[in-house]
């Protein structure tokens, strides 16, 4: 962020925050592939109306397409089109049974509080529950001669040909340019995204060694949280077989559990706050190399084991060059949830939270909508969704960055159509816009412009009269309505959202310290198994802990009278943190030598007194 940025309310800086790095090239073919030929396809067969739903369908699928492995995409882009096809047909059946009067906006009610509940669950939970609802405003408010079923059916046609578009076209890996055709020998651009994953590991890890003793140590550990946590996603995807299908991916997986003991090390060694000699992240950075180009790893240089977090960093180095040489390993365990860990998350104070607010701003803009008359009047509640989301930032900078894209775009599209030949030009205009897409999500102002233009362009294309001026108008009363709401005394306890991810944490962070400290009790080394185990604690531990954080540090951008039902949150996330890495220590030395330290043993006793006395 630049400095000028820095020194602004929190709520205004982080509108003005956009997202670095490299233009995802891949990702703006798939768009332009994607939401433009679908509707052409429409256009050709004389099936237009048809082809509109299909390219909303690749148009919300391609908001969703991030990176990540082929296996991921899978779960992100399918799950939230199932949704958003079940949202179509309940609204067409809906808007057919009850048609516009008065139980429509009760029953969006309805719907907004369950589908709101139940985003509170994660990222993929969220993303189909704002594609149901936004999917039954367009099927119950587009006037559309299409039976529900039909319009279903191709609204997942067009998210379902982006699916296809992910796992079908080759994606640039790093380092190499495009996978499968660079440097290691032609490596098979389907597993791309997990390798790339894998790699960032053991770069995290080499990065971890080299800031011990700096006070970069912190920001680096959390960026190996995030390595593992990508990785761990990335190959744990949804699979038609228990084991992996190829060598390769085995191989993979193995690479990725030679990581854990490693990250393991890295972070005992930056929690004893000690300069490490320049060659103790050698051995990591050259296995992450091997698995960028391909190639075998080599010898690696021996760290000296002149303390127990070296010598398990160089127990762990030998572990890893055995799973480079040939190792294979079952693909890792995701974090798998039941049905009643899912409901309980729903019905906990996140859920409740965000489903009461999600459920008046559903409601509340279809009434005002209907009550308007206005024709198009299903825009309404479909923006209040959108806003409505705290994944995409604070309530005041998604309000703001919401109105000045729709201006932009709604300005911008009203030139183009003034000069543009239909429906030729507008068909045009959809494929630039889906390409841009995958660019313009860094920032949600951005975002807003792009998607804009998109739709404006497929309602004209569908026979519709231009309407930018009207999208401004019902824009910025969709940004009344859910400021309104989100300022209104609530009936649920706020701060909700937080509350969840830092119990989820407390609790993470406690079981995976018993762990540890049984096994201190049973003296001795610990057993694979145990290990294992261990590490497996240690994964949820930091997963649940950088939720948190990331929860935190949201509900800390809001302006301050709703910032401060969050207040106090940092300094408890930051003890568990603490408290994690001393854990994390404290395993290094029970491997070691069979026994908890003195120092260690105060150490956790401190932060947890620190921690019920801040909790």
């Amino acid at each position: 962020m630049p400095r000028a940025a820095a020194s602004l309310p929190p709520w205004l800086g982080h509108a003005l925050r956009t997202q670095r790095g490299p233009v995802p090239w891949h990702a703006v073919v798939r768009g332009a592939l994607a939401a433009g030929p679908s509707l052409c396809a429409g256009v050709v067969a004389g099936r237009v109306s048809l082809g509109v739903v299909a390219a909303l369908g690749a148009m919300l699928a391609g908001i969703n397409d991030r990176p990540g492995s082929r296996r991921v995409a899978v779960r992100r882009l399918g799950a939230p089109a199932l949704a958003g096809a079940g949202g179509m047909l309940l609204g067409a059946y809906v808007a057919d049974r009850v048609g516009g009067s008065y139980p429509l906006p009760l029953l969006f009610a309805v719907l907004g509080l369950l589908a709101g509940a139940f985003s509170a669950v994660g990222p993929v939970a969220s993303a189909g529950g704002t594609q149901l609802l936004v999917a039954a405003a367009i099927g119950a408010g587009m006037p559309l001669p299409e039976p529900g079923w039909q319009r279903a059916l191709f609204f997942l046609a067009g998210a379902g040909w982006l699916l296809l578009l992910r796992l079908l076209l080759p994606s640039p890996s790093p380092g190499n340019g495009w996978a499968g055709g660079g440097a290691g020998g032609g490596l098979p651009y389907r597993l791309d995204g997990e390798r790339a994953a894998v790699c960032a590991v053991y770069e995290a890890v080499a990065s971890l060694l080299d800031s011990a003793g700096t006070p970069d140590s912190t920001a680096r550990r959390a960026a190996l949280t995030a390595a593992l946590d990508q990785a761990q996603d990335a190959l744990s995807g949804p699979r038609l077989r228990r084991r992996a299908s190829s060598a390769a991916e085995r191989r993979l997986h193995a690479q990725y559990r030679a990581a854990l003991p490693l990250g393991e090390a890295a972070t005992a060694l930056a929690w004893a706050d000690e300069p490490l000699p320049e060659r103790a992240g050698e051995g990591p950075r050259r296995l992450a190399a091997a698995i960028r180009d391909g190639v075998p790893c080599g010898p690696l240089p021996a760290p000296a084991r002149s303390g127990a977090g070296l010598r398990a960093l160089d127990d762990a180095l030998l572990h890893a060059a055995e799973a480079f040489d040939g190792g294979t390993a079952r693909p890792p365990h995701g974090r798998g949830r039941g049905p009643v860990d899912v409901l309980r998350t729903a019905i906990g104070p996140g859920g409740r939270e965000y489903g009461v607010r999600v459920a008046l701003c559903f409601g509340a803009s279809t009434a005002v909508a209907q009550a308007l008359h206005h024709p198009h009047w299903y825009w309404l509640p479909a923006t209040a969704v959108f806003l409505v989301k705290p994944d995409l930032g604070p309530l005041v900078s998604r309000v703001l960055c919401r109105a000045l894209g729709t201006v932009l775009g709604a300005v911008l599209f009203a030139g183009l159509a003034a000069l543009l030949p239909r429906p030729a030009g507008l068909v045009a205009v959809v494929a630039v816009c889906g390409a841009l897409i995958p660019v313009a999500t860094r920032h949600f102002a951005a975002q807003t412009a792009v998607v804009t233009v998109l739709v404006l362009a497929l309602v004209m294309v569908g026979g519709e009269p231009q309407a930018s001026w009207g999208r401004i108008g019902e824009t910025l009363l969709a940004c009344g309505i859910v400021l309104l709401v989100g300022h209104l005394p609530w009936p649920v306890q706020r701060g909700g959202r937080v509350q969840d991810r830092l119990s989820a944490a407390r609790e993470s962070a406690h079981a995976y310290l018993r762990h540890v400290l049984s096994g201190a009790r049973d003296g001795g080394p610990a057993d694979a198994e145990h290990r294992a185990a261990r590490w497996a604690l240690r994964r949820d531990a930091y997963r649940t802990l950088a939720e948190a954080r990331a929860a935190i540090d949201l509900a800390a951008a809001e302006l301050p009278t709703l910032a401060r039902h969050s207040a106090g949150s940092e300094q408890v996330a930051v003890t568990l943190e603490r408290l994690v890495d001393t854990t994390t220590a404290c395993a290094v030395h029970v491997d070691d030598t069979g026994r908890l330290p003195r120092r260690h043993a105060e150490r956790i006793d401190a932060l947890l007194a620190e921690l019920t006395a801040v909790a």
